[in-house]
């Protein structure tokens, strides 16, 4: 599709150009003739249809990011580890979140910090490590569904959600992800828990109690790394996962 657009660019251009030299060329004031070009609305086509044919090749060039970003999130993973890009892979999975993050009739749009550090790829399993960033950045979203509620759409717009990711080199040997919110954070008790299987804050049918507990065992089983869980009760929380280089 995208190689046929920058033709029919160039080829609905030459028409409209073409139509100019004949109407110069051939001045008319024959009624029907003016009264088609008053029907078809010329001068309407000539400036919405380079811009039908740009918006056309934005929703191509989207649909590409779209399919890259879920084979990124979406890889398989071998029965061994392969080098992987982190940063692909939170930009993989905060692209199929955007309907989640993007601006609603509730609220403004989730505002999305990276600050990405200079860090080399890691060798891991992509798939699963694609789901722990799933988990704890749905989980960051949730939190701010719970924490809006009985805000106004100014009072949130005053304060907005934001969502900050931290990456950097610590030890010389590891690298560093730190996945921050200002929802409404945890209770204590709650946070002391938040790894354990089947233990979940949710109302029936909206949590199974196993995300958070599957992605400290992708970290910690299959990757040697750590993650911990840093909240603080109406202020947020800060996910902080450690790989090995």
């Amino acid at each position: 599709m995208e190689g046929n657009i920058r033709p029919a660019k160039n080829d609905s251009q030459d028409l409209l150009s073409l139509i100019d030299f004949l109407l110069i060329k051939f001045p008319s004031n024959d009624s029907q003739i003016q009264e088609k070009i008053k029907e078809l609305d010329l001068e309407f086509i000539r400036e919405d249809l380079p811009q039908l044919l740009e918006s056309m090749n934005l929703g191509v060039e989207r649909i590409r990011n779209i399919s890259k970003s879920i084979r990124t999130f979406a890889r398989q993973d071998r029965e061994y580890k392969t080098v992987f890009n982190i940063h692909e892979g939170i930009d993989s999975t905060l692209l199929i979140l955007k309907h989640r993050t993007k601006a609603n009739q509730q609220r403004p749009a989730i505002d999305l910090v990276r600050n990405y550090g200079d860090i080399p790829q890691v060798e891991c399993f992509p798939g699963q490590l694609n789901q722990v960033f799933m988990n704890i950045l749905a989980n960051a979203i949730d939190a701010f569904d719970e924490a809006n509620e009985g805000k106004t759409y100014a009072e949130i717009e005053t304060n907005p959600n934001r969502i900050q990711i931290n990456t950097s080199i610590i030890e010389e040997n590891q690298v560093q992800i730190q996945i921050e919110d200002n929802g409404g954070g945890m209770k204590p008790e709650t946070k002391d828990r938040i790894f354990e299987y089947g233990f979940t804050t949710k109302d029936v049918g909206k949590g199974t109690g196993l995300g958070m507990a599957i992605a400290h065992q992708i970290i910690t089983e299959k990757h040697g790394g750590t993650i911990t869980c840093d909240s603080t009760l109406g202020k947020g929380t800060i996910f902080t996962i450690a790989l090995p280089i």
